[in-house]
Formats: structure tokens, C-alpha cells, sequence
């Protein structure tokens, strides 16, 4: 439907002429008092062309029904402006966004510093448990056996069973356990030479328990540990040189025996500093191939 004085378009004839306002009449349901009352319309006007000089407006105009024009109200919407739009890039292209790449450098320096942190905190872990010396009163005192000559002990032996020694005159433990094998064709044990020389000593005989077997660390701890399922006990201060007690202690708590250390603080072990680094580092390697293979390494420097 159209209303009255609405120009034709389409088919009814040529559309508006240029400068001219597009006009929307909207008609309210009741045709007849529309028609009879042209104050009740409603008009929205759009300009088709925007006002030279201007800013760029949409009215909307409303007649109320007392037809007074002063009562006219317009909303004015500013449209946005080529100035507001942001300038075109060059070559009049929008840029694609950089896809933001993994940073796969800061992922490897991270693994560099804790690959070398690692072994780092492990030297000094053994550097400082080296230094210590807990003596608690236990059940046994653990000689760690070394090497023996025909029966002698080797200065390094010899220094720790000094120390196993002075620890049971102390009552540190009731008991002195020795242990350690014998390599082939060897007439003694290192565990029968320990107990020897401790009798020599002054220890009495049936305060010593004497373990045959072992080669190294982890097979000396794994037959000292069956001893002490027999006897009940569960405590143990372990006796060995200062670099090797990190390893011994945590072989022995992996076993179930509540270990402490302290270590002989004379013999070849202790005396040079460059000797000391040698086996600071001899152990930080034996340490972390115990834990990656769950094995004692082959390092051997006359100790168990």
C-alpha cells in the first residue's frame, strides 16, 4: 500500500531524482483514520545525499498527534568517517598475523641448565656429606671392606677399621659388622681380614659379624641387609672414606636399613686435595649410573 502524495517507483514509473529524500511512511492499522487524519503518521527521512559541509546524519522525524511541529524530536547517530578508518597498509594489503612459533630455543637452554645443574648439585651433595659425621646410637657399625694383601689389610681398609673401632669403644653399636669378598686367588676375605685386625685391636671376637661376600658397594650392602633380617636390627652407622658415604647410605636405605655415616678421616683417601676431587667426581658418576641402572659402576680406585 501506498500513501498518499508517495512518488511511484519500480514498474509505476522512474524512481526518485538525485538530491531528492527517500521517504517511509509507516501507516497504523486503522487505514480510514490514517487517511482521514494525517497527523497520526509517522515519517523517517534519510537524505540521499549527506550535506556538503555536514557531518553525516540519519533523522528520524516524528509528527506527534496534536500536529504541533514543535514537538518534533530528532536522533542524530554520527557515521563513521574515511578519516576514522585506520590507514591501508603499504601496498594497500592487510598483513596476515604472524603464527607465533613454539619457542623451541628457550625449551633447550632449559634442558642445557639442568642437565648441568644436575651433576653439579650431585658434587656437591657428596661434597657435603663427606664432611659429615653422625654417630647415633644403633644396632651395628658397618665396615665397608677395601682391599687386603695376604691377609693385611690396604692403607685404606686399615683407616677405616681404626675409626670402627674407636666408634664401639664409644657404645656407638654393640656390634661390628665386616664385609667384603675375595678376588680370584686370594686366600683371604675381606671381611676375615677386617675382622682380624679388629681382634688385634681389642674388639672382642663375638662382637664381630664377619660377611664373606661382595665385591663392590650394592653386593656388599645387599648381604650385610640379609644379617640384619636374621638379627632383627634396623639401624646402622656405616664406616667407609668420606666420598663414598652419599652412596653407601642411600644403597642402604634402598635395602631398608636406617643408615648414618661417618667416615674415616685418615688413609690415602683424605690426604691430597687433588685425590679428593678425583673421588668427589669418581662418586658423583657412580652415584647417578646406581640410580639410571640400579648397578654399581666399574670405577674401582682400591675401594669398595
Amino acid at each position: 500500500m501506498r500513501a498518499t502524495g508517495e512518488e511511484p517507483r519500480g514498474d509505476d514509473g522512474p524512481g526518485l531524482p538525485p538530491g531528492a529524500e527517500e521517504t517511509l511512511r509507516f501507516v497504523r492499522a486503522d487505514v480510514e483514520a490514517t487517511v482521514g487524519d494525517p497527523d497520526r503518521t509517522r515519517t523517517m527521512v534519510r537524505p540521499a545525499t549527506e550535506p556538503a559541509g555536514g557531518e553525516p546524519t540519519r533523522t528520524l522525524t516524528r509528527t506527534m498527534p496534536d500536529g504541533d511541529p514543535g514537538r518534533t524530536r530528532e536522533l542524530r547517530r554520527p557515521r563513521p568517517t574515511a578519516e576514522d578508518a585506520p590507514p591501508p597498509p603499504s601496498g594497500g594489503r592487510t598483513p596476515r598475523p604472524r603464527r607465533r612459533r613454539p619457542p623451541v630455543g628457550r625449551i633447550l637452554a632449559l634442558v642445557l641448565a639442568i642437565a648441568v645443574a644436575l651433576p653439579c648439585g650431585t658434587w656437591a651433595w657428596v661434597w657435603y656429606t663427606a664432611r659429615q659425621d653422625d654417630r647415633p646410637v644403633s644396632d651395628a657399625i658397618i665396615v665397608l671392606g677395601a682391599s687386603q694383601y695376604n691377609g693385611r689389610p690396604s692403607p685404606i681398609f686399615e683407616a677405616r677399621l681404626a675409626h670402627a673401632s674407636e666408634l664401639y669403644a664409644e657404645g656407638v653399636a654393640p656390634t661390628v659388622v665386616t664385609v667384603g669378598g675375595n678376588q680370584p686367588g686370594d686366600n683371604f676375605t675381606e671381611a676375615g681380614s677386617g675382622r682380624d685386625w679388629l681382634i688385634r685391636h681389642g674388639v672382642p671376637g663375638e662382637r664381630i659379624v664377619a660377611v664373606d661376600r661382595g665385591s663392590d658397594t650394592l653386593q656388599s650392602i645387599d648381604a650385610v641387609s640379609g644379617v640384619f633380617q636374621q638379627n632383627g636390627w634396623t639401624t646402622a652407622v656405616i664406616v667407609t672414606d668420606p666420598w663414598h658415604s652419599l652412596r653407601s647410605r642411600i644403597m642402604a636405605e634402598d635395602f631398608g636399613i636406617e643408615a648414618a655415616t661417618s667416615p674415616a678421616r685418615s688413609g690415602p683417601a683424605v690426604q691430597e686435595r687433588r685425590t679428593q676431587l678425583w673421588y668427589i667426581t669418581r662418586e658423583t658418576a657412580s652415584l647417578w649410573y646406581y640410580w639410571i641402572f640400579g648397578d654399581s659402576s666399574s670405577l674401582q680406585v682400591d675401594a669398595a
